[in-house]
């Protein structure tokens, strides 16, 4: 079975661009575009990099076979067909990698290569960036929120079935246990739960005979739902039919900061003092956030986190800064941009707390180098083939242990400025 081309996973006037290029002869100059967010969402301090590897997937798999060229016959000159037919990405790509925080106009990715190569990955890219990196963003700050517990991914139904697993993926880098999504699993090896819904309690005559069925199959370990009918003879079901060694209960509605407490109680007077207590229904940072001091052992998140809690996108953009070795940018009112290719390092103080996000030109002088710095762009593409790549073990880490770099005020929920400045070129 062949991989689906993502060639047309574009808008139409990036082709329609080229063609003009083509035609005029300017198509083959050397130009690199960069991927950067102007600012970041309103309330948010830091952002989360997520999506470089399925950016890397979807530039390999940017195909035009027969079916895709069919397709743009009644768009294209057949020139243009014909030079698409052959293509193939030949540039180079560098960028932050995924688990890295960014700021406004950090420089994420950059592409650099013919402009017929690199202009028309535009879309595809910023697709992909935009939705993970938005998701991770949120899904950091829940886990933050969480203070360690155990949160899972389980917003599937609430999204696009594409995006319900890329969503998965960003917020496992985020510091998410596991999601609930079957098909995150299979495809990237992230750890997946689940037990059983109200409609399977429903299904059944009495509550007991439901908790027992799934207890008989799932083991004792299962967690057993128990707000179908009323909680606290739900709770008193469940010890009766599985017994004190019930691994949890979940509550899915009400007010869970006042539940929590009571299932925590009643479970203990009970003797089941190591059964856990999982809380979902529309939970995001905030609400974890104020459950902190509950005794809450897993927190299952879906809607906030798939929508990227208020922030389904993370702003950025992919523009020409320059040509041919020589800087350009735009100049439209409230759009700017900064010409010119640049890298981009990160200071700490020698306690390891970041200080600031230095981004410079990489034709101009290099920022002397001090104790602290890390360099933060790394190579992922030479001449159109992707350099080796890291895990989700490895984004994992590279977040956790950014995020313990920030001053303690950018971790906040609360509205302010970003948790360290970003210095440009010439500022």
């Amino acid at each position: 079975m062949t991989t689906p081309s993502t060639a047309l996973l574009t808008d139409q006037y990036e082709l329609t661009m080229l063609q003009a290029a083509l035609a005029d002869g300017s198509a083959g100059r050397r130009c690199t575009f960069e991927v950067f967010a102007r600012r970041l969402p309103n309330g948010r301090r830091y952002g989360v990099v997520a999506g470089t590897a399925r950016v890397l997937d979807a530039v390999a798999e940017f195909r035009f076979d027969s079916s895709v060229l069919a397709h743009l016959e009644p768009i294209l000159d057949r020139p243009t067909l014909d030079h698409l037919a052959a293509w193939r990405f030949d540039g180079d790509i560098d960028g932050y990698p995924e688990g890295e925080l960014f700021f406004p106009d950090s420089p994420v990715m950059s592409v650099t290569g013919s402009f017929g190569s690199a202009v028309i990955l535009e879309t595809v890219i910023l697709s992909i960036l935009n939705h993970d990196c938005a998701i991770a963003s949120a899904a950091a700050r829940m886990s933050s929120a969480a203070g360690g517990r155990t949160t899972i991914e389980m917003g599937s139904r609430r999204t696009h079935e594409r995006s319900a697993v890329a969503a998965a993926r960003a917020a496992y880098i985020a510091g998410f246990t596991a999601t609930s999504n079957l098909e995150a699993g299979r495809r990237y090896g992230i750890p997946t739960a689940g037990t059983a819904a109200h409609a399977f309690t429903l299904l059944h005559d009495t509550e007991a005979e439901a908790f027992a069925a799934q207890a008989a199959s799932l083991g004792v370990g299962t967690t057993l739902l128990v707000d179908t009918y009323d909680i606290t003879r739900g709770i008193a079901t469940a010890i009766e039919v599985v017994g004190t060694d019930l691994g949890a209960v979940r509550i899915d509605s009400g007010d869970l900061g006042v539940l929590a407490r009571a299932a925590r109680d009643q479970l203990d007077s009970l003797g089941a003092t190591h059964t856990k207590v999982v809380l979902s229904g529309d939970l995001d940072e905030y609400a974890i956030a104020a459950l902190r001091a509950e005794p809450v052992d897993v927190y299952g998140v879906g809607t906030s986190l798939v929508t990227g809690s208020g922030a389904p996108t993370a702003g950025m953009v992919y523009k020409m800064v320059e040509v041919d070795g020589r800087p350009v940018a735009k100049r439209s009112q409230n759009k700017r941009s900064s010409g010119g290719a640049k890298g981009a390092l990160r200071r700490h103080r020698s306690t390891g707390t970041a200080t600031e996000e230095l981004v410079y030109l990489l034709a101009g002088p290099a920022p002397e180098q001090q104790d602290g710095d890390r360099i933060l762009p790394v190579p992922l593409v030479r001449a159109g083939i992707a350099l080796e790549s890291q895990t989700l073990s490895d984004a994992r880490r590279r977040l956790a242990d950014a995020l313990v770099s920030l001053p303690w005020e950018g971790l906040k929920l609360s509205h302010g400025d970003p948790a360290i400045p970003t210095t440009m070129p010439g500022n």
